[in-house]
């Protein structure tokens, strides 16, 4: 349960006419229960748009909306406890968990809400959000992102010069990148595009080993264009 109001606390302490040292160690370990609730890793606690637990201050509250219930915000009273190894330790109720959380210097993070009852993990909540985003920082590094590289000829491009820009291709397709193939035209070539559409008949079928033609050549203004991608996988 949670503690009463502090400023609850002190009102009723500056109202009352009778002896007020009862009144006032009442108010002081709410207020001191207050501050408390939080813990080391629990949600920020604002008074007055004023963070008072010093990790939080000066931040977003929005920045919180992702963050999953930790300690006293799970709102649910019982759960199911799952302890730092993975041990089931039943069904108890959220304050129970939360003393046991506590006594290890640990937190209790709800890991699924949605169950019923919700299940909470106790565990180092600083530590485990440092592992996550270190696994997820080497996940993106292991993540292949494909570019599109070029390669210009010209129409009447001579044999040594197109096996040459081949394997550039090839090596291109060979790393995972498409290849984007542009015929360039000067004046009066444009009408004749059989020689272009020749020339880029012979790069796909230089590059059939590592590659596949992707869009086949298509004759845009004073340029044909060709993309090659890498071939699939068996």
């Amino acid at each position: 349960m949670r503690a009463p109001s502090p400023h609850l606390a002190l009102y009723i302490l500056h109202c009352t006419t009778q002896d007020p040292q009862p009144l006032f160690d009442t108010a002081l370990r709410s207020l001191v229960s207050f501050l408390c609730l939080s813990g080391p890793h629990g949600p920020p606690i604002r008074i007055g748009g004023i963070y008072i637990n010093d990790r939080y201050r000066g931040r977003d509250p929005r920045d919180f909306r992702d963050m999953p219930r930790l300690n006293e915000r799970i709102r649910a009273m019982e759960i199911r406890v799952v302890d730092e190894d993975g041990g089931q330790l039943g069904i108890m109720s959220s304050r129970e968990a939360n003393d046991l959380a506590r006594s290890r210097n640990l937190d209790l993070v709800e890991v699924a809400p949605q169950a019923k009852p919700p299940v909470c993990r106790i565990i180092d909540y600083g530590k485990y959000k440092y592992e996550q985003s270190k696994r997820e920082g080497e996940a993106r590094k292991k993540q292949k992102t494909s570019d599109l590289k070029g390669i210009r000829m010209r129409p009447r491009i001579d044999e040594h010069d197109l096996v040459t820009k081949a394997n550039n291709a090839r090596k291109f397709l060979a790393a995972g990148d498409k290849v984007k193939v542009t015929m360039l035209f000067r004046s009066r070539e444009a009408t004749h595009p059989e020689f272009a559409r020749k020339s880029m008949d012979r790069m796909a079928d230089e590059i059939k080993e590592v590659g596949i033609v992707e869009r086949p050549p298509i004759l845009e203004g004073r340029q044909m264009t060709m993309i090659l991608a890498p071939k699939p996988a068996a």
